[in-house]
């Protein structure tokens, strides 16, 4: 062994060939690569300047972003609240067309109420208006003639008898219809049936009577027509299938609404002479 075989080496290791064999491979192929470019380029060409894209930044990705959402809110806002505007007016122009109809029905209600009180009201006028010729004259009939006469039979003394209390109401009521029309189930103020004007001018002295001329004709107690009293119901047919009714009004007459070609009238019980009669009161 010799006496230098520990002493290090001072001389730089040997690269393996495949290393250098690698490193000038690539050495070689950028060389070329220049070669080549240059000699392609004119001899003249301008020098290649670099133009920098700007790209946009995050911040001002987020900016646009904030401001589209923002937009579109705004508009999404402005749609519902146009939607339940629009939902408020039609709301409202549907509660304004219900209150004006039943303002209308109202209103209408309350006219035919005032007309129909108004019609009532012209009657107990002339009622009482006719009760007022009725009494005096009545009683100047009574004045002139003799007190102490005796004949005819006992109708012509009912005749002599002057119709007071509910009586009265009742006769002035009936005569203050006379001239109105007959209308079959008429019941008034200004057209009647026969047994419609009986139940009014009952009605007008505070007695209700049924509707139907045969029920009215069964009420009361029957009379006899030579002893007739003021208000007295007088019928013809058979008492509790009569078809027609009047009422009596002393004097030797009745007032009744007899048909359509006559109406209301009064006649002489000799005009017709009914089968019989019932006294309510």
């Amino acid at each position: 062994m010799s006496h230098t075989a520990h002493i290090p080496s001072h001389r730089k290791p040997r690269r393996s060939a495949s290393k250098l064999a690698f490193r000038a491979g690539v050495a070689g192929g950028v060389f070329s690569t220049i070669a080549v470019a240059g000699a392609a380029a004119p001899a003249n060409a301008e020098p290649v300047t670099e133009t920098t894209l700007e790209m946009p930044t995050l911040g001002s990705l987020d900016a646009d972003l904030a401001s589209a959402v923002s937009a579109s809110a705004e508009a999404s806002q402005q749609e519902a609240l146009d939607q339940s505007l629009a939902a408020q007016e039609d709301a409202a122009l549907k509660k304004a067309a219900s209150e004006a109809k039943k303002a209308k029905a109202e209103a209408d209600r309350k006219a035919e109420a005032e007309k129909a009180e108004k019609a009532r009201a012209e009657a107990r006028e002339r009622a009482s208006r006719t009760a007022e010729r009725t009494s005096l004259s009545t009683k100047s009939s009574s004045s002139s003639g003799s007190s102490g006469a005796v004949g005819g039979n006992s109708a012509s003394s009912s005749d002599q008898q002057v119709a007071t209390g509910s009586a009265a109401a009742i006769v002035a009521f009936a005569k203050a219809q006379v001239g109105d029309a007959y209308v079959m189930g008429g019941t008034g103020p200004n057209s009647w049936d026969c047994s419609g004007l009986v139940q009014a001018a009952y009605r007008a002295a505070g007695i209700d009577l049924p509707r139907i001329s045969g029920d009215q004709s069964s009420r009361g107690t029957s009379v006899s027509l030579s002893n007739l009293q003021p208000g007295d119901i007088l019928y013809w047919g058979s008492r509790s299938g009569s078809y027609h009714v009047a009422i009596y009004v002393g004097g030797g007459k009745y007032v009744g609404a007899q048909n359509p070609s006559t109406g209301v009238v009064e006649r002489s019980l000799d005009w017709d002479t009914p089968s019989g009669a019932v006294r309510i009161l």
